[in-house]
């Protein structure tokens, strides 16, 4: 199916159609993707900063919170489920995906295990990246040979997941109930990702179903792609400016 999507779009785009609105909307989040990435708002941090003991439910919603507004998350889940079709198949990647970062979430954070958060975020930005040249088929058209996707989807996970723990050893966390509070953040952060990947979905199938999926496949991913390079750029800028 995806194959039949990416030969119809280049026999579009070499006719010069314009962009369909489901492919400018996409790019667009993409390019929002330049601007916004997973980090902790200032009244977050105060609270995680002033809180001690279990505190459950604000914990989960400040995980739900911060999976609904990331969105080099959002846009590498869009990535993963842009040419899937089955709901087992989606499943599956989301599976993977929510196992990599949870485990590094929890043991990143619970052990202290640091790494430089600009190379870990730029890592995030090429995972972007990645999915949308796989969606093109780009790897095998430029080596002939493509990433293992489930292995790279698990791989990526690991660094969101890693990501968002490097933010949160920057704060002061109170021993007293922390790690039940890093369970509920994680479980709030995986409903925040089926919540996302609801609307998500429901997006997608509709613009699939309008016809103009096909003229702006190629356009929507080349735009993520792009995201994706910018994310990285702009991480590795911090990191010989700030955090080297």
């Amino acid at each position: 199916m995806r194959e039949a999507f990416l030969a119809a779009s280049r026999r579009l785009g070499a006719a010069g159609r314009p962009l369909a609105t489901g492919g400018a909307l996409f790019a667009a989040l993409a390019l929002a993707a330049t601007a916004q990435a997973h980090g902790v708002g200032e009244a977050d941090r105060a609270f995680i900063e002033g809180s001690s003991g279990i505190a459950i439910l604000p914990y989960m919603y400040l995980g739900a919170k911060h999976m609904v507004t990331g969105y080099d998350h959002l846009l590498f889940l869009a990535g993963v489920i842009f040419f899937l079709y089955r709901m087992k198949d989606i499943g599956t990647y989301v599976t993977l995906f929510a196992i990599g970062h949870s485990s590094t979430l929890l043991i990143g954070t619970i052990f202290d295990i640091r790494a430089n958060p600009y190379i870990v975020d730029a890592i995030i930005g090429l995972s972007v990246a990645y999915k949308a040249i796989d969606n093109l088929d780009g790897f095998r058209t430029m080596f002939g040979w493509a990433p293992n996707p489930r292995a790279a989807v698990f791989v990526f996970g690991l660094f969101h997941g890693f990501g968002l723990a490097t933010k949160l050893q920057d704060l002061t966390l109170s021993p007293e109930g922390m790690i039940p509070n890093l369970l509920s953040f994680n479980v709030g952060v995986e409903l925040g990702q089926f919540m996302a990947l609801g609307l998500i979905l429901i997006a997608m199938n509709i613009w699939r179903l309008s016809g103009s999926f096909q003229r702006s496949a190629i356009a929507a991913n080349a735009a993520l792609m792009c995201a994706g390079f910018v994310l990285v750029g702009y991480q590795l800028t911090g990191y010989f400016t700030q955090g080297a």
